[in-house]
């Protein structure tokens, strides 16, 4: 029988190998009071030990559900406490909401983002971590494959991106939850994953199981291989398209892009669009886009 790694030993060896995180660093981490994100507070507690990591917790109060916030902030604070790190952040993802038109899902995120990188920059932090694991990249792949994503969106999300670490990723969930049972590590409830107004959540607790039953017993597994095999070829993609961008771009000063035509028009359709995609994405998504002759 194979021996089982130890979860602080394989979370170590990804946080230090798949993340790239050296000695010393600084970093910045979400905890909702959640047992994913509680399960990261202790597990780099654990690590600081040995790459003597300068850590901050941060916990946002979207102003969502009123009745569980007071409890679990006061479960990220016992905790941060024993650990010696605390933070605590506060946005109303609600107002947002209506006031940009957009998903309540989505501009609870968003401003979740925000104030991680507004601590992070406060502190001078390297890495925000994140407590996103294995089950969630099969949700969020599948979720991708409805909304129409394309390569870069079906190929997941990444272990280090950007400032972004994540080092649970290629943790299941179960082995979480077990080693936080095993610990005596508190965490709570949140109700909202149970709303099914929320895509993701049916997908959670209605497609997966769905798939899983009729289709493929472990279709998250493979959904997790076909995004690691693709997240290859993206990265080769990516650069392809930095060289192409260097090649075909003219000026770029807000609100402006000129391109020069002949580079541009010889380059593959699926190079031209990412490179518009990447230079769109450089000065905000608003551009007056003009193709020179010359």
């Amino acid at each position: 029988m194979r021996k089982i790694e130890p979860l602080p030993r394989l979370f170590f060896r990804e946080l230090t190998e798949s993340c790239q995180v050296a000695q010393g660093r600084k970093i910045i981490i979400a905890v909702s009071g959640g047992p994913d994100s509680m399960a990261l507070l202790h597990l780099l507690a654990d690590a600081r030990k040995r790459l003597e990591l300068d850590l901050t917790a941060v916990w946002v109060d979207h102003c969502l559900r009123p009745k569980e916030t007071p409890i679990e902030e006061q479960t990220v604070r016992a905790a941060a406490e024993k650990l010696q790190i605390n933070c605590v952040r506060t946005v109303d993802a609600a107002s947002c909401s209506s006031e940009q038109g957009i998903s309540l899902e989505h501009a609870a995120r968003d401003l979740r983002y925000a104030a991680l990188r507004a601590t992070a920059r406060e502190v001078g932090a390297e890495y925000i971590a994140v407590a996103h694991n294995a089950d969630d990249q099969a949700e969020e792949i599948l979720l991708r494959l409805l909304r129409g994503s394309g390569r870069e969106g079906v190929s997941g999300m990444r272990m280090r991106s950007r400032d972004l670490i994540r080092p649970l990723l290629n943790i299941d969930k179960k082995d979480l939850l077990a080693w936080l049972t095993e610990q005596g590590i508190a965490s709570c409830f949140d109700s909202s994953n149970n709303d099914m107004r929320f895509l993701r959540n049916r997908i959670r607790h209605q497609l997966l199981p769905f798939l899983e039953e009729h289709f493929e017993q472990g279709i998250k597994k493979s959904l997790r291989k076909t995004a690691d095999s693709l997240a290859v070829d993206e990265d080769l993609l990516a650069a392809l398209t930095a060289d192409a961008e260097q090649e075909t771009i003219s000026e770029l000063s807000s609100p402006k892009i000129q391109l020069l035509r002949a580079p541009f028009c010889a380059l593959h359709p699926a190079l031209q669009r990412r490179v518009v995609e990447r230079l769109l994405w450089k000065i905000g998504g608003r551009a007056v886009m003009i193709i020179s002759s010359w």
